[in-house]
């Protein structure tokens, strides 16, 4: 299983309709078919840290993470979502043994924003993204 963890804030500006779309936009990306399980809500961590929702997802394995990355719903909710994103921190983990598994999962993305230009732009366009 490899889950991604996402702690966010909005924009300041973004008005309740825009978070509530956000969100919405979100929750579909969280049921297409690779998910094994997800969540989407507030963040319940120190309020100092600057963080107000989270998004986790996991998927079975590199395979289905390549679908969820590449999934139509996932790609157009992601035009919707991190434009209105200030602070962004992802965390992934897994109970995969692979030692390459971390290396793996960079090229994939990597890939993806060779693939998606504007979708790296977009993410560069977050004022404050920490990865882990």
């Amino acid at each position: 299983m490899i889950v991604n963890l996402l702690r966010f804030a909005f924009r300041d500006g973004t008005s309740d309709e825009e978070r509530a779309e956000v969100l919405a936009a979100m929750r579909r990306t969280a049921t297409v078919e690779s998910v094994s399980f997800s969540t989407v809500g507030q963040d319940l961590g120190d309020p100092a840290e600057g963080y107000t929702h989270v998004y986790c997802a996991a998927v079975e394995d590199l395979a289905a993470l390549e679908r969820y990355m590449y999934d139509p719903v996932h790609l157009e909710g992601d035009h919707l979502i991190i434009p209105r994103l200030a602070r962004l921190s992802a965390v992934r983990f897994s109970d995969d043994p692979d030692p390459e598994l971390a290396a793996k999962i960079v090229a994939m993305h990597l890939k993806k924003v060779a693939t998606y230009p504007e979708w790296g732009a977009l993410l560069n366009a977050i004022p404050d993204v920490q990865v882990a």
